[in-house]
């Protein structure tokens, strides 16, 4: 066995203790992906067949949803900025979503029954990037910290969006923790996807917001379905999110697609909370050195655990090595296939699954989960070049961090 990898598997919970996906589910997602259509920049963003690639691993097919494209922000993460913060201002002026497209929510008349508002959030980049170019959008402020090791260029990216941002000498989560007491102090709006007690509803509607990127793929595969789907994990709530998607579009179907969750071994606090099975969340403490900055995250999102808990069929730990390889694969398609930028976290799925199919040592990962010549993979590159030096560090001159 490869002592990099770690892995746990779960059965699925069932019956009337099963945590409930309908809010994630696909009726719902509709309605969510109606909300960011009526944004200009909307598109939907490629799904990408890399049938030269599937057929060199041994597998039937990959499929990889190519967000680099998204609303021009180079990851998905705006989806759930935007959508959490449309939830919330609705809310706040007592009308359904529906009635609040981006036209009206940008408007003047809107503006001046909101008042002057502060967004608040902590980012390695991407969500903070979504929540201030929404805030930009309103005509409203935004303040972003960023935890220690954060590119430079994606703090660059955010202050262009007119936010006050800042890289802080804090991990993830204690930059969220400073984020929420200034939210408390100051009076701001808390924008974060973690959730904890008595913090939930934001997060559950950025969740809510992430499925419009798993029903777009549903669209996209049409009657195809796929075996089995990798999602990458930070706090969990992306994964749950579409996940939970998933579970409903599946959930008359005698044989769902296996899903898998995939975390750096550095930041693995899903797979802990999996594999301690206690009822309690497992936290990663202090820095974590991982070159998958969009997943360097120590403490679970209490609803996305929920959903992942019941739902998804395994979860992985694994070196930085196998994301950079997702990277370079990605980057230099085989002839034939179509090429995706994908940055650190967003090719870790990919890059994973390359391994398994690759790495003999790793044939107790392949039996666990199931994955075989007859496999059709989804995977969701979430993020393009956002940090294009990091990018070609990693690409160009193979920087990452070993197992440890």
């Amino acid at each position: 066995m490869d002592e990099c990898f770690k892995s746990v598997h779960r059965e699925h919970s069932k019956g009337e203790k099963t945590y409930p996906v309908e809010r994630f589910g696909v009726a719902h997602a509709k309605e969510v992906n109606s909300f960011h259509k009526s944004f200009p920049e909307y598109s939907v963003t490629p799904l990408v067949k890399l049938t030269a690639l599937a057929k060199r691993l041994g597998l039937e097919n990959i499929w990889v949803k190519d967000e680099s494209f998204r609303f021009g922000l180079n990851a998905f993460k705006v989806l759930g900025g935007s959508y959490a913060i449309g939830s919330y201002l609705a809310e706040r002026l007592g009308v359904p979503l529906s009635q609040l497209p981006y036209e009206r929510m940008i408007s003047g008349e809107v503006k001046q029954k909101l008042g002057e508002l502060t967004f608040v959030t902590a980012t390695d980049g991407n969500h903070g990037r979504g929540v201030a170019w929404t805030a930009n959008r309103l005509g409203q402020k935004s303040v972003v910290y960023m935890p220690k090791g954060s590119a430079p260029e994606r703090l660059k990216n955010i202050r262009a969006l007119g936010a006050e941002a800042s890289i802080t000498d804090l991990n993830y989560d204690d930059a969220v923790r400073l984020a929420n007491d200034n939210a408390k102090k100051y009076g701001w709006i808390m924008v974060q996807d973690t959730s904890w007690e008595g913090y939930e509803d934001i997060p559950g509607w950025i969740m809510e917001g992430y499925t419009t990127m798993a029903y777009e793929a549903a669209q996209q595969l049409g009657a195809q379905k796929p075996t089995h789907i990798f999602l990458q994990a930070g706090v969990g709530a992306m994964s749950g999110g579409v996940t939970g998607f998933f579970a409903d579009l599946y959930k008359d179907d005698p044989h769902p697609p296996i899903i898998t969750i995939v975390e750096p071994n550095q930041a693995d606090c899903l797979y802990r909370t999996a594999y301690a099975n206690d009822g309690r969340l497992h936290f990663v403490k202090g820095e974590m050195h991982t070159i998958m900055a969009g997943l360097a995250c120590g403490e679970p999102c209490t609803i996305g655990w929920r959903v992942l808990r019941d739902h998804a069929d395994n979860f992985v730990s694994m070196p930085d090595y196998v994301a950079a390889k997702g990277m370079r694969i990605l980057g230099n398609p085989l002839p034939g296939d179509t090429r995706v930028i994908s940055g650190e976290s967003g090719a870790s799925t990919l890059g994973l699954v390359a391994e398994l199919m690759q790495n003999s040592s790793l044939g107790w990962l392949r039996d666990q989960l199931e994955i075989d010549v007859s496999s059709k993979v989804l995977c969701f590159s979430t993020e393009g070049d956002t940090d294009k030096d990091g990018y070609r560090n990693i690409v160009w001159d193979g920087k990452h961090s070993s197992c440890e």
